[in-house]
């Protein structure tokens, strides 16, 4: 495998705050998830009608990306995102709403996988993507696998990372992996930045 690659920037959210390559972007004390998501997309200046219909999940790994990538003119992007509670906030809300009536607009996001889409729409990507569900960070897999897309040419980058909400707690870290970069893409620099 290529030891070539680097880590273009990365970014974090976490208790009502995010950054961008450690230095923070927006940070206001929210009583919920929900209020600090709205914050910071208005914050960011983020115009995307479809942000509010989305799940918790996908709004998380939604601001994360759109960090990253709101001026990435490359469109063949990898994404490999990671988290241990799959989509199990939303598969709880579905539950609930079964007892009443079934919302579809709930069922859509009963899969993790579905933030991958909502980004790839967003960023009009149309490349190989994976989500991973672990017990807990994994920089190990997530390298192998952006540095496999990468040798293999089916990415010219990947976004790479973690992206976990259960419960109203929740926890993003993501990174773009590049031929260039600040940092040399590795798993101890993988784990130093998480």
């Amino acid at each position: 495998m290529n030891n070539d690659y680097h880590i273009e920037r990365y970014c974090h959210i976490r208790n009502n705050d995010i950054s961008l390559d450690g230095i923070s972007l927006y940070s206001e004390k929210h009583d919920s998830f929900k209020d600090f998501a709205k914050a910071t997309y208005k914050h960011l200046e983020i115009n995307h009608s479809k942000f509010f219909k989305m799940d918790n999940l996908s709004k998380l790994a939604f601001l994360a990306a759109d960090v990253l990538l709101k001026e990435e003119t490359e469109k063949n992007v990898g994404l490999v995102l990671s988290n241990k509670a799959a989509s199990l906030d939303t598969d709880r809300k579905h539950q609930e709403s079964i007892k009443d009536y079934p919302s579809p607009a709930v069922f859509v996001y009963t899969l993790p996988n579905i933030c991958l889409g909502e980004i790839s729409i967003r960023h009009q990507l149309f490349s190989e993507n994976s989500f991973f569900v672990f017990d807990s960070f994994n920089a190990e897999s997530l390298y192998t696998y952006a540095n496999s897309l990468l040798d293999e040419q089916k990415s010219e980058k990947v976004l790479c990372g973690w992206v976990n909400f259960d419960d109203g707690k929740y926890d993003a870290f993501l990174y773009v992996v590049a031929k260039k970069g600040t940092f040399v893409h590795s798993e101890a620099e993988i784990n130093r930045l998480y």
